[in-house]
């Protein structure tokens, strides 16, 4: 008869969402999202590649590989996976019947007689009948828990190569500054010999001298800046790999390609790449079956139980000899007058799933704009990269130039030595953009959800 009961009142609220699945909403960007990740993946686009397909230096990946195997904050996001993942096959468990095994034993007396004692060797078991949804949109809620745990650790990972490369290319960008002060500095040094004999042949006064020793100054005192930054920068590396401090190896020559790039916009099935759109997706699915949860709190919860074993303890009686013993139970639990509390539940989950909603949203808005911001970045970069070359190419010919018709007397000093600052200047912008345009390609590849 219980069950019977169960069963109607289960057919009457057939009709409510307490057995729907999460579905997003069609309409507005989130609708949008919906359509797009509902087609095939798309493996070539540039957040489904691999991070060792666009990081193909030895050296870059040897180390993003030591910092991914060292940093604390990828194993905790590792850690919380398993929790999830225990918390999901915890929720799938609770379908199955909980048995127990309790034995116990006493003695009794009555009117001072000698104690009479038995002992019992139960077996119990119980099974909640998942007629509401309860239980399934328990473990919904920790499937979509353990979803997002796996976007948070791809996020932190994405975080940490993104670091490292970041790291690794400012290194190189400094090594590549030092050694352009250097050699410009034995340059000036020899500009400084040739003044000081053009001095002493009367062509030029001590003024062009002084001026010359001047700018050789300026670039020895430069040198111990970049060196500076360049202890602190490999310190920065060793923070990141989680070892002590050491100087760090690199190549110059290294730089970022992207295998391919957008164009025409940012299609929204890029986005579902990205773990921060991939964990409030989750969330919303998370605060969705929350809210499926508070509605079956206001349902009946069905419960079968059975007990049997063998025995002289039978209830408060003690028998002799012992004897076998069995129990078949139901329960229904039915709230009676707690519906106050269970609509006010409903109402703050509902709230809150639409708190989930908006995030989502907004995220997926973010990430759109994101994308979009380092897709113009690295293609303006690009543009200024290939006009800084053109640049340094015309500086050289200009110091070339003066430094030829110095030695004929056709021009000043000062017209030399402001082309080679010109030169220098040019040098270390044509660095700088080269870091840019890497750091420009690591953040394109994190914005559309990199690091796998």
């Amino acid at each position: 008869m219980l069950l019977v009961v169960a069963v109607a009142l289960a057919t009457v609220m057939g009709s409510c969402n307490i057995y729907k699945k999460c579905e997003l909403p069609q309409d507005g960007v989130v609708g949008e999202y919906a359509k797009a990740v509902a087609e095939p993946i798309d493996s070539t686009a540039l957040g489904n590649l691999a991070w060792t397909e666009i990081f193909t230096d030895p050296q870059l990946r040897s180390l993003i590989n030591q910092a991914l195997a060292n940093n604390t904050n990828l194993q905790n996001a590792k850690l919380n996976v398993d929790i999830a993942q225990a918390q999901l096959l915890g929720a799938k468990l609770s379908y199955l019947p909980s048995l127990a095994f309790a034995p116990n034993g006493s003695g009794s007396s009555v009117g001072g007689s000698s104690l009479s004692w038995g002992y019992q060797l139960p077996l119990s078991l119980s099974w909640e009948v998942d007629i509401f949804g309860r239980l399934t949109n328990s473990k919904r809620k920790a499937k979509v828990a353990l979803l997002q745990s796996e976007a948070y650790r791809q996020a932190t990972q994405s975080q940490i190569i993104g670091a490292v490369a970041n790291t690794y290319y400012a290194l190189v960008a400094l090594h590549t500054q030092l050694a352009i002060y250097r050699e410009t500095a034995e340059l000036w040094r020899q500009s400084v010999d040739v003044m000081k004999k053009m001095k002493e042949a009367g062509r030029y006064t001590e003024v062009a001298v002084v001026q010359s020793e001047a700018n050789y100054y300026n670039i020895l005192a430069t040198i111990p800046n970049i060196e500076i930054q360049l202890h602190e920068m490999n310190n920065t590396m060793s923070l990141l790999l989680n070892v002590s401090p050491q100087e760090w190896q690199v190549s110059t020559a290294s730089m970022v390609t992207l295998p391919k790039t957008i164009e025409g916009g940012v299609p929204m099935s890029y986005l579902a790449a990205r773990p921060d759109v991939r964990a409030a997706e989750q969330a919303f699915a998370s605060a969705f079956y929350a809210t499926n949860m508070a509605r079956s709190a206001f349902y009946p919860s069905v419960t079968l139980s059975a007990a049997g074993g063998y025995g002289t303890l039978i209830g408060s009686a003690i028998f002799d000899p012992a004897k076998w013993f069995a129990n078949l139970a139901g329960q229904l639990v039915m709230p009676l007058f707690s519906r106050g509390q269970n609509i006010a539940n409903l109402k703050a989950s509902k709230a809150q799933q639409q708190q989930a909603l908006n995030s989502f949203q907004y995220t997926l808005l973010s990430a759109g704009a994101e994308v979009s911001s380092a897709l113009v970045t690295i293609t303006k970069r690009q543009e200024a990269h290939e006009q800084i070359v053109k640049q340094v190419e015309k500086m050289k010919k200009a110091v070339e130039y003066n430094q030829d018709l110095m030695l004929l007397s056709n021009t000043t000093y000062l017209e030399v030595l402001n082309a080679q600052q010109s030169l220098l200047s040019s040098q270390i912008a044509l660095v700088n953009n080269e870091l840019s345009n890497n750091q420009a390609a690591i953040n394109l590849y994190q914005a559309l959800g990199g690091g796998r």
